[in-house]
């Protein structure tokens, strides 16, 4: 074994000289079928070369490249010691290995593997011709931040360092690629600006590009990359010679300062400028956040004058909202202290993205549809329970006039320099997760291609996306692409994230019940399906090849991506593959269920057909709730609010579990969005935060800098 230098600690070595990244360039002479291209270092735990058992010491990066050369290199006859060469690495590293037209990246025990090829008995040498070596620092703390974590999550860390390298050009050069003057943006600084489709000539009259939407396998803690990979196939497609925008939603600052979640993409596949985006962009959310309380305080305020309308404070369904996760807020008591306040009664705080008028912002085609939207909320109900709108309290003219700026659609770009529309942001297990219709729709008339996502997994966002939005806004997607990753995977094979870094086949091939189901939910809604390998750089190629070997018997096409560590080129065969069937395909969706059965109906359908479920449970009560909404809403089309992290209602059941049922804890109007809200189980909407927010890590460098955001 190799012994370190002076016996120091290998994090602290690390902490001091190096992180992850190795490249190196060499030819193999003889009888070699591969040739070593790039070595990635890893540095998440200790490793038997820092352990000092053995007489050879190696003091550099350029150390491990000269013993590695020397340790492969061997006559005929000679047996290659392949526990020395295993003993150069952590046990994570991961190898890119490369003939004349193809290259690979292999984990150490498959590099190992090629190495005992039966072409190499016969001996060979390896010479150095060129060598590119790259090592990059990190500081102590930011190692100790990332103890925990893996290769891929100190990679996360440097997004945001990504995104400021990159040099943006100014928002009229990206508004000028499809055809966008001037006159028709109203800018926020030199690269953001809102659309105002009005003063678009002929945008109306022209034709719809081709629609993609792109969905993914049932969430899980190690993450997916819908957004990255939404990011990624638009550049590719751009790359490719094609005319694409990718739409994407608005994030919350719920999660950014909750979890770190976000809506930008990642890596070389992101849309920049990165941090405006993921916090006060445009304000959008802050404008539907003023219009949601306004009527809020319209109503309560007519109660205090004399309540005219004779709203029963008892039956109040219109709440509060705010943009963060605040527990606290759930269930509060308004209009204390006095006569002068007003009645006391119960109210409560959502998360703004579940807010109704958030689900008429994406689903209104013009402001005037909108003002039609909203004046048809239901507030409340009277004594004698007749409903109580928006209208009636006049509040939808005032509401429109908030929501007037943020109804245009925003206009940034991606690293690469292609347009990226970004608007609306509902979370699709609480409402319908689609970005807004109207950005969509102007996407559609700007462009040839259409790259487009729907929240959480597919039988979530990409339901809500075909039987709510398109059924609204007529749209058919002409393919629809289902993320996945070999850790979700394995996740849903039953590893618990902290092993995930390990290869394990078994696991993935379990896991792959949940990318089946969702495939065939797909085709049932008739558009072709194609998976997108989100790639990491611990997967391996029998993890890998488990996985492009079951959609072959699935009867679909997939591709292993790398578009987060090299942007738009790293999905080129997808795009093609993607443009191409989008192209000839002519066949229009079909909604998984008409609008002319009943509620109850729709929602067994769903249960059933997409989750999986034997049936769907409710009480009496729920049961009259349908029955009392279906003759005056029958038509309307259903919206599930469910845990995102399983087919059925428990997060915990993961793959593709069968025979459970769906419970129904309650059942909302959405008159204004024009959608049954059904809510199952304990699904909430108003979060909370988790015991060490996100928030806890954030603040402003000396610089001026945004630090810890992600």
């Amino acid at each position: 074994m190799i012994k370190w230098i002076d016996n120091i600690p290998f994090w602290v070595y690390i902490d001091v000289f190096y992180t992850h990244m190795i490249k190196l360039t060499t030819i193999i002479k003889h009888h070699m079928k591969y040739f070593l291209c790039a070595i990635i270092f890893l540095t998440t735990s200790i490793s038997s070369i820092a352990q000092g058992k053995t007489d050879v010491t190696v003091k550099s990066i350029n150390g491990i490249i000269d013993e590695l050369l020397d340790q492969i290199t061997i006559e005929k006859g000679e047996k290659m010691d392949t526990i020395a060469i295993r003993n150069l690495f952590h046990p994570s590293a991961i190898f890119t290995v490369a003939d004349v037209t193809n290259a690979e990246t292999v984990s150490l025990n498959d590099f190992l593997i090629l190495l005992k090829d039966p072409y190499y008995e016969q001996g060979y040498l390896e010479k150095e011709i060129h060598k590119d070596c790259s090592e990059y620092r990190i500081t102590k703390s930011s190692y100790k931040s990332k103890k925990q974590g893996s290769w891929y999550d100190l990679s996360v860390a440097e997004c945001i360092k990504i995104a400021r390298k990159n040099r943006m050009v100014q928002i009229d050069d990206i508004s000028s690629k499809i055809g966008i003057e001037d006159k028709s943006l109203l800018k926020f600084g030199r690269d953001i600006a809102k659309i105002d489709i009005s003063n678009i000539d002929g945008l109306s009259k022209r034709s719809d590009g081709n629609l993609i939407l792109v969905t993914a396998i049932s969430p899980t803690p190690a993450g997916e990359g819908k957004t990255t990979t939404s990011v990624g196939l638009n550049d590719a497609l751009n790359l490719i010679g094609k005319k694409s925008i990718v739409c994407l939603r608005e994030p919350s600052l719920g999660p950014c300062f909750g979890v770190k979640g976000g809506a930008a993409g990642g890596g070389y596949a992101q849309v920049v400028p990165m941090e405006k985006i993921n916090l006060h962009f445009t304000g959008d959310f802050h404008a539907i956040t003023s219009a949601h309380n306004l009527l809020a305080s319209l109503l309560d305020n007519h109660i205090y004058w004399g309540n005219e309308l004779g709203i029963d404070i008892r039956r109040v369904t219109w709440g509060r909202v705010v943009d963060l996760n605040d527990r606290a807020l759930r269930s509060i008591n308004v209009n204390l202290g006095g006569l002068a306040n007003g009645f006391p009664r119960e109210d409560k705080f959502d998360i703004t993205v579940a807010s109704e008028v958030m689900a008429i912002f994406c689903l209104a085609t013009s402001l005037k549809d909108l003002r039609k939207k909203i004046g048809n909320i239901i507030v409340g109900y009277t004594r004698d329970k007749k409903e109580v709108y928006a209208k009636d309290l006049n509040a939808d003219g005032a509401m429109t006039v908030l929501l007037k700026e943020a109804f245009m659609p925003n206009l940034v770009q991606t690293l690469e320099k292609n347009p990226a529309i970004i608007h609306g942001g509902p979370f699709a297990n609480i409402a319908h997760g689609c970005n807004s219709l109207v950005a969509t729709q102007t996407a559609l008339k700007l462009s040839d291609f259409v790259v487009t996502e729907a929240g959480f997994g597919a039988d979530l966002g990409a339901e809500k996306f075909i039987d709510i939005k398109c059924r609204r806004g007529n749209l058919s997607p002409r393919i629809v692409v289902i993320v996945t990753t070999v850790k979700a995977l394995k996740m849903h094979g039953g590893v618990d994230k902290k092993d995930l870094k390990n290869e394990n086949v078994e696991a993935v091939t379990l896991g792959l019940t949940n990318l089946k189901q969702h495939v065939e939910n797909i085709k049932k809604f008739n558009v072709p399906v194609v998976v997108a390998i989100n790639h990491f750089p611990l997967d391996t190629l029998p993890e890998l090849r488990v996985i492009s070997d079951y959609c072959s018997k699935l009867g679909i096409k997939s591709f292993n991506c790398k578009h987060w560590a090299e942007g738009g080129k790293g999905a080129t065969e997808l795009a093609k593959y993607v443009a191409e069937v989008a192209k000839n395909n002519s066949e229009r969706i079909k909604q998984l269920y008409r609008d002319d059965i009943t509620l109850w109906e729709k929602m067994r359908k769903i249960a059933k057909e997409i989750y999986g479920a034997e049936d769907v449970l409710a009480d009496k009560n729920i049961r009259s709730q349908f029955d009392d909404l279906q003759e005056k809403y029958g038509h309307y089309p259903i919206c599930v609010a469910k845990t995102q992290y399983s087919f059925s209602s428990d997060p915990d059941l993961k793959g593709a579990p069968k025979g459970h049922f769906i419970p129904i804890k309650e059942v909302k109007i959405a008159s204004g969005a024009e959608f049954l809200i059904v809510v199952c189980d304990k699904i909430m909407t108003m979060p909370g935060l988790p015991r060490v927010p996100a928030a806890n890590s954030i603040f402003l460098n000396d610089k001026g800098e945004i630090v810890g955001l992600f």
